[in-house]
């Protein structure tokens, strides 16, 4: 049986005033998905009525609201933060794509934000994610 060892997470190289910054980030953006998701889930009629005029219907709001919530979650779990802003980076450019394409106009404005915010996280925690994705056990268990 062989044994992996992971290195220091290259966090601990950054500027402390860069660390902090990034988690504050991470912090704000979990806040957001939380609010967004539990709209979502929660069925708020407004927000239904929003995606009913880009043809999507309640369940698919349901399972984007569940999507939401559980990268809120991850947003805020330090080991599995930059996984969480991939996944991020991936339902935001397709909120982009979709909005451009359906509503347009202004209403593209925050998910575009949201996607370049969302993508400076992931970026940053690039090598985190990487070793996560390589080793995911001795990530998890911190070994």
């Amino acid at each position: 049986m062989s044994t992996t060892t992971v290195t220091e997470a290259p966090s601990a190289a950054r500027p402390r005033a860069a660390r902090w910054g990034l988690v504050v980030l991470q912090v704000l953006l979990a806040a957001l998905y939380l609010m967004s998701g539990f709209g979502k889930v929660s069925l708020d009629p407004t927000t239904v009525a929003g995606f009913a005029m880009m043809g999507i219907g309640p369940a698919g709001v349901v399972a984007l609201g569940v999507v939401e919530l559980a990268a809120a979650i991850g947003l805020l779990v330090p080991r599995l933060a930059g996984l969480a802003a991939t996944g991020c980076v991936v339902l935001m450019t397709g909120a982009v794509v979709i909005t451009a394409a359906t509503v347009g106009g202004a209403m593209i404005l925050l998910p575009a934000v949201v996607l370049v915010l969302i993508a400076v996280v992931a970026w940053v925690r690039r090598a985190e994610t990487a070793a996560l994705v390589r080793h995911p056990r001795a990530v998890l268990l911190g070994r």
